[in-house]
Order: C-alpha cells, then structure tokens, then sequence
C-alpha cells in the first residue's frame, strides 16, 4: 500500500464526501484503495475530538475499529503521570499507538510490539509523521518477545477483550493474554507493570488476582468511565490507592484519592429526610466504590447504604458530581405513574437502588426524555420507594 502525498492528497480532497457515494465511485480511482481511503475519512471523524493531534498530523488507522477503541488523547496523556521520566518501556499490546506515543514523551526509549504486520506499518508511517523517535516498532507477540528485550524497567499491557464472534469478554482468564498468567513473568523481567482493563471488570475481584498492585486509576471522560489502570510492583500492598480520575475537558479533570481500608472502616448515617440539595457522584467515583468514603469527605448525607445518592440542606460546591436543587419528593405509587406526566412531560431519568431499569420506568411514567428536569427513582432507608424531582 502507497501511504504517500497523493493517497493523503486524497483524502483532503474527499474528507467531507459521502462515504457511500466515495465506495460506490471507486471505479473512477484505479490508483488508491477506495475502502481503505474511505476507512480513513470515517474514522478521522469519529476521533476529531478524541484525537485532534492525530488528526492534525493526518495520522492514518488500521480499521474504524482501532479508531472506536482506542485511547483519547486525554487519557493516553494522563498514563504519563504513573511514571517516572526516563525509563525503558515497552508496550506489548501495541494496536493503534496511542498510548505508546504518549508514554514514548516521558520515556528514554519505547518498544511498540504488535503482532498483526499491517498495524506495524500503520504505526511506523504515523510515529514518524509525529515525530516519536524513541519508538522502535517490533512485530511479533507481546508475551512472546518481551524476554528478549533489554533492561526494560516498565511493561504497559492491554489486553484484548473480545471473544469469539467479536463479543466483548471482561474476566481477566478470558482476555489475552491472561494477565493473571502472564503477570510473574513480567515482573521477573521489569520491577513494574501497568495494566490496562476494561471499565466493566470487576475492581476488586481484578485486584485478589493481580498481587503487587500499587494503585489503581479509574478514569472517566464525561462521566463515561473509560478505563481502569492497575500500577503493579514486585512487592505487596495490602490497600492500595485509588485514583478517581474524572475528565470534565480535554485539559482538565477531577480527582478523588481514597484507599479500599479507608472504605471499609468509613461509617455514615443514611439521611433522615432529603435535604435541599441532592448529588450524583461522577462515574469514576461510583465505578471506584468511594461511597461511604465521599460522603464523610464532602460532609453529605447518604440517602440509603445502596442507592449512592447523597443529600445535604447546604449546597457543597466542590462535590465530585453532579448538584441538583430538589424541586420535590414523591412517593412512588400508581397514582405517581398516572399523574406525574400532566406536570412534568419532559425530564431526564436516572434509577439507583430501584427496582425498575430506566426504560421500565420511563414506560409508567408516560415522560419523554429531555428538557432540564431530572427525576431519580430510588430507595430511602426505610425501604420507601421514592422519585425526586431537581434541576442543575
């Protein structure tokens, strides 16, 4: 494949063109690969946001779907602060590179290792377009050549989370590789590891089977988490520290540091009446499991010991969340259901601790989504099932 000045003048030339159109009409384009052309247009403007330095750079990707999964440039960024300056790394899940230019900016030297030839050449064309000459691009399994590389001091690690068929797996065996397999090894050749995991695996489960672990980052981009990151040493931390980590701008995020000890010995009352004032915890923090531990903190009242919904007659500016003035309190019941639609038509609906999902509820209560009115459905201490009503 010609990965040269005309195939990128081509796509300047089509960037805004239907991509259906651009297929259909490839005929008339004998000299450029029309599909892999049209792969670029559509994946460039699914990252322009989540990207913009690649795409200013006209950096090229191997499928949409590297482009769909891959890191942001936010958090590829944030990874560098896990590290110390100077230090040898190599990345054995390589895939698009993100977060291997992005380590390779802190780094003495980075070893980009992947095993699919085409993502290999992807990736020298686009490390060179952005000017990382500290990365050596090695094809070839992750896990079979990290033995062979010299005086590696960090291993970066994400493993793949698909199954057979293209499904989305999240246990640490099914991934691959099996990091609780591969990890022993690893650590016999580097003092440290950092793990990249899915947001939907377990943090605490993941943690009983990846020992050394030092800390944990939970990362989200608004209110979206995104990632969990496992910082693993050689030695043993009975209670790491987790990192809350909430991005509310490219440049700019929030952070909630606690400890899992810290966690279990917080003891909170749940609220004995909601307050003016009710508060969602971002994501990172609800993904985390910083309950008890946020409302001591921030000196807010949790509703119920599993509704994660917090309630103050004080506005807490600095609250980690979201802040809602509460409008109103209503018991959930049939004539709620009946009537709540006639004042209210329009509102955005959130379910904590309740045992009706979203759409259910959205379902009884004849309200479309919407407009600046939020209801959350949930149980107080006492088991009442209620729905509060608020606005930003």
């Amino acid at each position: 494949m010609k990965l040269d000045d005309h195939f990128r003048t081509f796509l300047h030339e089509h960037r805004d063109d239907d991509p259906n159109r651009l297929l259909l009409s490839a005929a008339r384009y004998p000299e450029i690969d029309v599909p892999f052309a049209v792969d670029q247009i559509v994946a460039r403007r699914h990252v322009r946001d989540k990207l913009p330095e690649w795409v200013a750079r006209e950096a090229l990707f191997p499928s949409r779907l590297a482009a769909e999964q891959c890191s942001s440039e936010s958090t590829a960024r944030y990874k560098q602060r896990l590290m110390p300056p100077g230090l040898r790394i190599a990345d054995l899940t390589g895939g698009l590179g993100v977060d291997s230019y992005y380590l390779s900016q802190k780094a003495e030297k980075l070893y980009y290792v992947e095993r699919f030839p085409f993502y290999c050449e992807i990736a020298r064309y686009n490390f060179e377009r952005l000017g990382a000459i500290n990365i050596e691009v090695i094809e070839g399994d992750g896990m079979a050549v990290c033995s062979s590389l010299e005086d590696i001091d960090l291993f970066y690690i994400d493993p793949a989370r698909r199954g057979t068929g293209n499904s989305r797996v999240f246990a640490l065996a099914d991934c691959e590789p099996d990091l609780t397999e591969a990890l022993p090894r690893l650590l016999a050749i580097a003092p440290r590891v950092i793990a990249k995991l899915s947001p939907m695996a377990d943090l605490r489960q993941s943690l009983q089977l990846l020992p050394g672990t030092e800390e944990i980052h939970v990362v989200s981009v608004k209110n979206d988490c995104k990632e969990l990151l496992y910082v693993i040493g050689r030695g043993s931390s009975p209670s790491p520290e987790v990192h809350c980590v909430h991005f509310t701008s490219p440049e700019e995020y929030d952070s909630f540091c606690f400890s899992l000890e810290e966690e279990v010995d917080c003891v909170v009352k749940p609220a004995a009446a909601i307050g003016r004032y009710l508060y969602e915890p971002n994501a990172s923090i609800l993904k985390g499991g910083a309950f008890k531990t946020v409302a001591k903190r921030y000196g807010v009242e949790k509703l119920a010991v599993n509704s994660h919904l917090y309630t103050s007659s004080e506005r807490v500016g600095d609250f980690p969340g979201r802040i809602f003035e509460v409008q109103a309190v209503h018991s959930f019941n049939k004539q709620l259901c009946r009537e709540l639609s006639k004042t209210i038509p329009q509102a955005h609906i959130t379910t904590r601790n309740f045992p009706l999902s979203v759409k259910e509820l959205r379902a009884r209560l004849r309200i479309e989504e919407g407009g600046d009115t939020y209801l959350f459905a949930t149980l107080l201490s006492d088991n009442e099932k209620v729905v509060i009503v608020g606005r930003k």
